[in-house]
């Protein structure tokens, strides 16, 4: 993830959060993810979410599936 998409990732959040007048807490319990997870993107770090997390962030966003990047699967580097 580049800085600038880390970037709009963690405003996107924040600004959502902000919007709804919801905590950390009810983020994470939105989207099925730990407080720390909301509070490691939203600080736009530049780490490559799962593939999980990334379209939880998606769906709650209203984004289209596949628009944040994310790490790739353990699985898919094994053969």
């Amino acid at each position: 993830m580049t800085g600038e998409d880390s970037t709009r990732l963690a405003r996107a959040l924040i600004e959502f959060r902000e919007a709804q007048g919801i905590s950390e807490r009810e983020l994470a319990r939105r989207t099925w993810l730990s407080e720390a997870t909301i509070r490691t993107f939203e600080r736009g770090r530049g780490d490559l979410p799962t593939p999980t997390v990334a379209r939880s962030f998606e769906e709650l966003l209203g984004w289209a599936p596949g628009s944040i990047k994310t790490a790739p699967s353990e699985a898919m580097g094994r053969e």
